[in-house]
């Protein structure tokens, strides 16, 4: 493992935050998790992009300018075909619940050796069950974020995994399909590409906007649409997203199967190129 630690590398067993750090307290972090081929990062700018967005709606220390130099100084020391990097930025510490000083911010940057899902598993696709527990925002004000404050994806993802599924989707009481614990939710329907929108309950990924950008250009109409259940069980195929995944078929739903269908490969040979 490689470790960045405000812009300086150290060995994991020196990479420590105080006790009385916000991450520790409250898990007051925003944090992005990053795909890297060889020493490149993939979509860089677009994870830097959000990340910055999120500092300036919670008052965040953000410092772009550092944060991307210490992601290319890292990136420069893979040895691995592909890795996977996470970016945690912190308040600092804290004494109560006063925000500290903007200069007692602080970051951290691993990187670690990842393998993106095989062709086979692509072609399997992947077994889903609904989460059982809700997707909440305690800043339903604000844009869902990568926030370290994740006990709702947490707790959903390690549920279903326990019940042998790779993902957990969060559904509403009224029967809407929102996203999954680690990923963004498509179907394609009736010839049109759908996915939950973006906003209080469903994060703006960066792989989403990568598909939707490859679909517009492939001349596949998409939408951001509401999704009742019971779409699923009618579409021609659906898939999950995010940085590292790429794209993954979804074979089936509570034991239920999935149309399969092939748009997914299309859409996934464009965003690996990027």
């Amino acid at each position: 493992m490689i470790i960045n630690l405000n812009g300086q590398f150290v060995e994991p067993a020196e990479a420590t935050w105080p006790l009385e750090d916000g991450a520790r307290l409250y898990g007051d972090t925003l944090f992005e998790t990053m795909l890297a081929r060889g020493e490149r990062i993939v979509a860089l700018d677009a994870h830097l992009d959000r990340l910055q967005l999120s500092a300036h709606l919670l008052g965040f220390p953000c410092d772009r300018g550092r944060l991307e130099a210490a992601c290319r100084e890292t990136a420069a020391r893979l040895r691995t075909p592909t890795s996977r990097l996470r970016l945690t930025l912190s308040r600092g510490p804290f004494s109560g619940l006063a925000f500290p000083p903007a200069d007692a911010g602080h970051f951290a940057l691993s990187a670690r050796p990842y393998e993106e899902p095989t062709e086979v598993e692509r072609a399997a696709g992947v077994v889903c069950l609904l989460a059982p527990n809700r997707r909440v925002n305690p800043l339903s004000h604000l844009p869902q974020m990568k926030r370290g404050n994740y006990a709702d994806c947490l707790y959903a993802a390690n549920a279903v995994r326990a019940r042998g599924a790779r993902e957990a989707l969060f559904c509403e009481p009224d029967g809407r399909l929102l996203e999954g614990a680690t990923s963004n939710l498509f179907v394609l329907l009736d010839g049109r590409l759908l996915t939950p929108p973006a906003g209080d309950l469903v994060l703006a990924g960066t792989m989403r906007r990568r598909v939707l950008q490859a679909a517009a250009a492939a001349g596949i109409p998409t939408e951001d649409s509401d999704l009742p259940l019971e779409q699923l069980w009618r579409a021609q195929e659906a898939f999950l997203t995010n940085a590292l995944l790429g794209l993954l078929p979804i074979a089936s739903l509570e034991g239920r199967p999935i149309g399969r269908g092939d748009r997914w490969r299309q859409l996934q040979a464009v965003v690996s190129q990027d």
